[in-house]
């Protein structure tokens, strides 16, 4: 469980536009930076950060209270984000490819040195294709542990398997990530 998870919690009891907002600020960075390393792309990466907002606060309008105060709200962020991406991974093996070139347009933090804007901007470009070449259940294991820190027990219950299942999947996909030269 997170430390973010208990007041965020409060906050959703006692007020849930309120609350939302607290869950927002606590979870956004989170909920985006783990879309982004499943996705690989910047721009799917802050439509699959919205679309779960939007589905987490649709769900909270119609949970009673007691469903609220049982809440994990990281692990359950998760599991949207999960779902989503899940979803648009499939319908996008559906669809035919496109020709078009699908750069993502970099955003640059004003107080961040040429050197780190450079140096950050190669390394997530090189993770994100790393990870774009792990199979999805073990990226999905390897970003939830890794990237996002959960502990295994929330890792099984955002991707429904068993805790042994996780763990394979994180050793497999470390193992993968180190034969394509990305983790040492």
């Amino acid at each position: 469980m997170s430390e973010n998870d208990e007041p965020v919690r409060k906050a959703l009891l006692e007020d849930l536009d309120t609350g939302f907002g607290e869950l927002y600020g606590a979870y956004r960075g989170l909920v985006f930076s783990t879309a982004l390393r499943l996705s690989g792309r910047w721009a799917d990466a802050e439509d699959l950060t919205a679309e779960a907002f939007l589905r987490a606060f649709k769900a909270l309008a119609g949970y009673e209270p007691d469903r609220i105060a049982a809440l994990q709200p990281r692990a359950w962020l998760m599991t949207i984000l999960m779902n989503i991406w899940r979803n648009c991974a499939r319908a996008k093996s559906r669809r035919p490819p496109t020709d078009l070139v699908d750069d993502p347009v970099e955003t640059v933090d004003p107080r961040e040195g040429v050197e780190e804007t450079a140096a950050r901007h190669e390394t997530g470009d090189e993770l994100a294709e790393l990870l774009g070449q792990l199979p999805e259940e073990q990226r999905a294991a390897v970003v939830l542990r890794h990237v996002v820190d959960l502990p295994v027990s929330e890792i099984a219950m955002v991707l429904k398997i068993p805790q042994g299942t996780v763990k394979s999947h994180v050793s497999r996909g470390l193992h993968r990530l180190r034969a394509l030269g990305g983790v040492r």
